[in-house]
């Protein structure tokens, strides 16, 4: 055997070993677990339930850090550009996997500069309409707009969010043609004016919108997961009812900076795991309307390529662009 090959072994093991010391003694202080939204919100509050649980795992604080703005993008640079050893993480999602075709430039890349742990949970959304709205389900909605080319209008947090994107999908897949309406001011926003009739539908977080499901100020025509909601098992989803092969989720998971070692990575995803199967973290997360969908780091690897391949397609559909 070579000097060289000798040499290359020694590293190769020398490395082996460090690795699996650091995964040993890992997290031997607190972690940031970078939330790239303002407190408050639904990425805030699941990055808190998730850190919590890590917390007391590891005997370490894994503390909430919110660096919102960009579209969640400058909290993604920021933990992109960290020290890769393990105590600067991030909480990403759906919305990052848009911003990568989105965006015409930006600082970072999901898949390149970041490595996919494990995903925590999806989020389903509800299709819902205003009660005078003359459709009961997915199929009369796809026959009216189909009627009245145009004529129907459907609201949004924004140009840019998931649930637009969402219906821009659905609209792609029925072949119809209805109005976007955005709101500046978020989904709460733009629910007060669906519930008055300014606008006559939505794609809608099952939590905001459960409320006036139950109260009747809203229809829910269908789900927009592959499967029904617990929270509404009554209602089909959007691809049994009329549009086969629809689906979206929001979803959310772990992230941390490319060249973090192999070893603090499958500790970090085996406790998310772990923690994900946990009875009360269950039950949070089903208050949330989200069901725990870990997965192996490849699945998650995987996933995270294809979502941003998936939304990519639709973000040139819509025309959608942000500067």
């Amino acid at each position: 055997m070579s000097a060289t090959i000798r040499f290359g072994l020694f590293i190769s093991a020398a490395f082996f070993i460090a690795s699996s010391g650091w995964a040993q003694d890992y997290p031997d202080r607190s972690v940031r677990v970078v939330a790239p939204y303002s407190p408050g919100g639904s990425t805030d509050v699941l990055a808190r339930l998730i850190s919590a649980k890590l917390s007391q795992f590891w005997g370490k604080n894994a503390l909430v850090d919110n660096r919102p703005g960009a579209s969640g993008n400058i909290g993604a640079d920021h933990v992109a550009k960290s020290r890769p050893d393990g105590y600067t993480l991030l909480v990403a999602g759906a919305p990052h996997a848009i911003s990568a075709s989105l965006f015409r430039k930006l600082p970072y890349s999901l898949e390149r500069d970041l490595i996919a742990i494990n995903r925590f949970a999806t989020f389903p959304s509800a299709i819902a309409v205003h009660p005078l709205l003359p459709v009961k389900n997915v199929r009369q909605l796809i026959a009216l707009a189909k009627a009245r080319p145009g004529d129907l209008n459907y609201g949004s947090a924004g140009v840019a969010s998931p649930n637009n994107l969402g219906m821009a999908l659905f609209k792609t897949m029925a072949k119809v043609n209805m109005v976007h309406i955005p709101y500046k001011g978020g989904t709460g926003q733009m629910v007060v004016e669906l519930i008055s009739g300014q606008v006559q539908l939505a794609s809608i977080g099952l939590v905001p919108a459960m409320p006036y499901i139950k109260s009747g100020k809203l229809r829910a025509l269908a789900v927009t997961s592959t499967t029904r909601s617990p929270l509404l098992p009554k209602v089909p989803t959007v691809s049994e009812s009329g549009l086969p092969g629809y689906a979206v989720v929001s979803w959310y998971g772990m992230f941390a900076p490319a060249e973090t070692p192999a070893a603090i990575i499958s500790k970090v995803h085996d406790d998310i795991t772990r923690l994900l199967s946990l009875p009360d973290i269950k039950k949070r997360l089903a208050g949330f309307g989200a069901e725990p969908a870990p997965m192996s780091q490849t699945e998650f690897g995987r996933f995270v390529h294809d979502e941003i391949a998936r939304w990519a397609e639709v973000v040139k559909a819509s025309g959608a662009k942000v500067d």
